[in-house]
């Protein structure tokens, strides 16, 4: 694997090494990690202090993609051309302008166009991509020793040398190992260790799951370069080429009505696990029900493929059917979406001493504006420009912290909304469904979508400390 394995600690030395010491540890080796990662190295950090550099723990034995594809919008691009690695993407995966979303209820279609030239930048423009591939860009950036797999946090403490000394971080791994760190970044995803170390509340239930996909056609698929939505009530399905060869899709549906299931209801069955749509549930048996139906079809892509393409999304367009059916079993997913809520972002704590978090584990948001790798990657550059000017670790993290909240409130908010908004409501029946469909048609798509496609122009600036605001828009 590019970038993976020249990096992993071999099993010798991960039974030599108990004691180590480190400028940073980073928890988690998925986007927000790695980026953090290349980001802290470019910024000259590890370089600080005499001490180990970065150690970046996962706790798998290679680099895992959670999830088939993703969606790169500008203000992506503009963090990875900070890391220094969208060279290596946007020669790879071509732009689209165009994205669609037909109602099959009243069969309206709206059309929008990305502003994919707006700055007359064309690496910017919007691209979906491997997240593989991603992942892989970003580890070539570090060297050999940077990331120790097969590790798994134990605990977190903190000490000091003396009174008045800076915070020492104390992490325990399970296989023995102590590491001493003067910073921890926790980049370790939704149900972050860390996270609920700083006493983060848990993320929330959406009341919905997404299945994602990524399909292949040997010998091409010949489909139009867009993004294509189609939506019905309580779903969501859409589709869009990374390549001539292969299709990313996705069906997000309703599962339990938001915020009357508790988180560990909705995830206790491991991230491939599958749902019924809410509108079909109209007791508390059925829902149970259809938590059992969610286990037995864990780990099953058959069994997965055959609900989507029959129970849910049957009476979708027979052309996203086609791509459905030629998924790699692989490369497929169901898993309950979940966000924190952004009153929790904005009030809680998100930082302790030298201890902080990025990407998912501070502020997971549902995928319905495609920000979650986009935001990963702005805290990454973020989060090392504010320690690299920082007299102290301490300092740096609470700028970076300080720095993010809104923004990041902002986008799960608007995330939210956004979902809500265009599956017609989240079990909204009735008058009041009709009135959400109504605003989702006329006030969202014309008005409200392209404001919040503005803040997907957002430029976190680059690896050098501002003079000025932590970032800027190019928006206007």
């Amino acid at each position: 694997m590019a970038g993976g394995g020249d990096h992993a600690f071999g099993a010798a030395a991960a039974a030599a090494v108990k004691d180590v010491d480190a400028e940073v540890v980073i928890v988690g080796g998925g986007i927000a990690g790695l980026a953090t990662a290349v980001a802290l190295r470019r910024a000259g950090v590890e370089t600080r202090g005499g001490r180990g550099g970065v150690v970046v723990l996962e706790r798998h034995a290679e680099l895992r993609a959670m999830g088939a594809a993703l969606t790169i919008f500008p203000n992506g691009w503009f963090a990875l051309r900070a890391l220094g690695v969208a060279h290596k993407l946007t020669s790879r995966y071509e732009a689209y302008e165009t994205s669609t979303a037909t109602n099959l209820e009243t069969g309206a279609t709206q059309v929008f166009r990305f502003a994919g030239t707006k700055n007359k930048d064309e690496d910017v423009r919007v691209r979906a991509l491997d997240r593989k591939a991603l992942l892989e860009a970003l580890a070539e950036e570090l060297p050999p020793g940077t990331m120790r797999f097969s590790s798994k946090l134990v605990s977190i403490d903190t000490e000091r040398a003396a009174a008045g000394a800076p915070e020492t971080v104390v992490l325990r791994l399970d296989d023995g190992a102590v590491i001493r760190t003067k910073a921890l970044i926790g980049c370790d995803g939704v149900h972050s260790v860390v996270a609920r170390w700083l006493g983060l509340p848990d993320p929330a239930s959406s009341g919905r799951s997404a299945v994602r996909g990524l399909s292949v056609f040997p010998g091409g698929h010949g489909v139009k370069r867009e993004l294509r939505q189609f939506l019905s009530q309580g779903l969501r399905a859409g589709m869009v080429p990374i390549s001539d060869t292969d299709i990313y899709w996705f069906l997000v549906n309703d599962t339990v009505p938001a915020g009357k299931s508790s988180i560990k209801q909705v995830t206790a069955h491991s991230y491939h696990t599958t749902s019924f749509r809410a509108s079909e549930c109209q007791t508390r048996h059925c829902i149970s029900n259809s938590l059992s139906a969610e286990k037995d079809a864990a780990g099953d892509p058959a069994k997965t493929l055959r609900e989507v393409t029959g129970d849910l999304a049957g009476h979708m367009p027979s052309e996203y059917l086609d791509v459905v059916r030629h998924t790699d079993h692989g490369n497929l997913s169901w898993a309950p979406l979940l966000y924190r809520n952004p009153f929790s972002i904005l009030t809680c704590a998100a930082a302790r001493g030298p201890v902080t978090v990025a990407g998912d584990a501070f502020h997971p948001m549902t995928p319905d504006m495609a920000q979650g790798g986009c935001s990963a990657l702005e805290d990454a550059v973020v989060l090392a420009r504010s320690l690299a000017a920082a007299a102290t670790p301490a300092d740096g993290v609470a700028a970076y912290v300080a720095a993010r909240r809104w923004r990041a409130a902002w986008l799960v908010a608007g995330a939210y909304l956004s979902g809500w908004v265009q599956q017609g409501g989240t079990n909204v029946r009735g008058v009041r469904g009709w009135v959400v469909k109504v605003f989702r048609d006329w006030v969202f798509y014309p008005f409200v979508f392209p404001r919040l496609a503005d803040t997907m122009w957002f430029d976190c600036g680059d690896l050098v400390a501002p003079c000025g605001d932590e970032g800027k828009s190019h928006a206007e």
